[in-house]
């Protein structure tokens, strides 16, 4: 006989330094992702010129529209403005560039382990975005706490 495994509703981000931990996660989080965001702007020719190499159509625009995507899906996180928007349009950046633009088992085998390293990391991030996300409908401590639910 297999056990019954029962699952609880999130309610509240509570418990000792909850609240604390919670806001210093979602900085660090979401200020990570702006600041890669905000590198596209920075960096304009070197990573329009990376986007072009892997392909990518109007280069330049896409990676002008992917900062802007980075840097509000950053800052909204960081700042629990619209959470569940942020998270969901992290995710779906993320889904989609993650194989297009770290695509590790397509490219010669110097240029392999940091298509890797860059595919795992935005494997993480992804993750990250599902657990922001998922958490998106609770009340957050100390957020600006204006979203779509």
């Amino acid at each position: 006989m297999l056990p019954v495994i029962e699952t609880l509703p999130l309610q509240t981000i509570d418990g000792p330094f909850a609240g604390e931990l919670f806001l210093v996660a979602r900085v660090l989080f979401g200020g990570i992702i702006a600041f890669m965001g905000l590198n596209h702007f920075l960096d304009l020719e070197t990573t329009t010129g990376y986007a072009e190499m892997k392909g990518v159509p109007a280069p330049t625009l896409s990676v002008l529209l992917s900062g802007v995507v980075l840097v509000l899906g950053g800052l909204g996180v960081a700042l629990g403005l619209f959470p569940a928007l942020a998270a969901g349009s992290l995710a779906v950046f993320l889904l989609v560039t993650t194989p297009l633009m770290h695509d590790f088992w397509a490219v010669p085998d110097d240029q392999q382990q940091s298509e890797l390293t860059a595919f795992m990391k935005n494997v993480g991030l992804f993750a990250g975005t599902l657990v922001v996300l998922a958490v998106s409908t609770l009340e957050w401590p100390y957020a600006l706490g204006i979203g779509l639910v």
